[in-house]
């Protein structure tokens, strides 16, 4: 039995979410119903990084098993059959141990803000059209390299035990009145990124002070946080393993 990784990227628009659930239509749910018509079988699939709903992906990954080679034409033929908003990247054939998920030493998420009407941004981007002081928002983005302990940022209803994360970027850039802010960790939890955003954003307009959010973030307390900004704005951009994985997996 072979074991492979799925590379995707999708539109989370539509979808509620990545993982599947039952009596809604998912990323994994409309791969996998793919993956049922191509290879003639129930496939079963783990994914790597889950996303909420309306939640972006330019990589993603699944892993699973098959009994037989996969040939190169069937990308094609699942992207064929995949709704035009989930797109098959690569099919790569790793060792039988191999776990997308817990295989993954980092993941790399971005997230959109602009500030004037913009019809090319829309449903890509939160709109967002207040003032905000860029250098408070910078400042947000540096306090949260000083923390590790992110119990404040995760909504409830979670099944993890963790809280801890190890943070090696957060930051934002800017194009024009486009704000984007970059996070890198080894792990995120349920609404963690959009909770740091939202109470950034608060940050940036002068609601809370960076003494404030320093405490948010150290009171483990998840009602101070604002987690009101849209899933659209949010990308996973990237799925990080270790240098040579997939040379040495196959």
């Amino acid at each position: 039995m072979q074991r492979y990784f799925i590379e995707v990227a999708y539109k989370g628009a539509g979808y509620a979410g990545f993982q599947i659930q039952e009596n809604a239509v998912t990323i994994q749910s409309e791969i996998r119903q793919a993956m049922a018509v191509l290879f003639r079988q129930d496939i079963l699939l783990t994914g790597s990084s889950r996303t909420d709903a309306g939640v972006n992906a330019l990589q993603n990954f699944f892993h699973f098993n098959f009994d037989r080679p996969i040939p190169e034409r069937y990308i094609y033929n699942l992207n064929a059959i995949l709704p035009a908003a989930i797109v098959i990247k690569r099919i790569i054939p790793v060792h039988a141990h191999a776990h997308c998920r817990f295989d993954a030493i980092s993941r790399e998420y971005s997230y959109h803000v602009y500030k004037n009407k913009n019809p090319f941004l829309y449903n890509q981007a939160y709109y967002f059209p207040y003032t905000i002081d860029f250098d408070l928002l910078q400042q947000a983005a540096s306090a949260i390299m000083e923390h590790t302990d992110f119990t404040s940022f995760s909504k409830r209803n979670t099944q993890v035990k963790n809280f801890i994360c190890r943070i090696t970027e957060s930051r934002w850039s800017r194009e024009a009145d486009h704000m984007i802010y970059h996070v890198k960790a080894n792990r995120f939890l349920r609404g963690m990124v959009r909770g740091l955003v939202g109470t950034m954003l608060q940050a940036g307009r002068g609601k809370i002070s960076i003494e404030s959010f320093h405490t948010i973030i150290a009171g483990r307390d998840c009602t101070k946080v604002n987690f009101a900004v849209p899933g659209h704005g949010l990308f996973l951009e990237k799925v990080n393993y270790p240098s040579h994985y997939f040379m040495q997996s196959s």
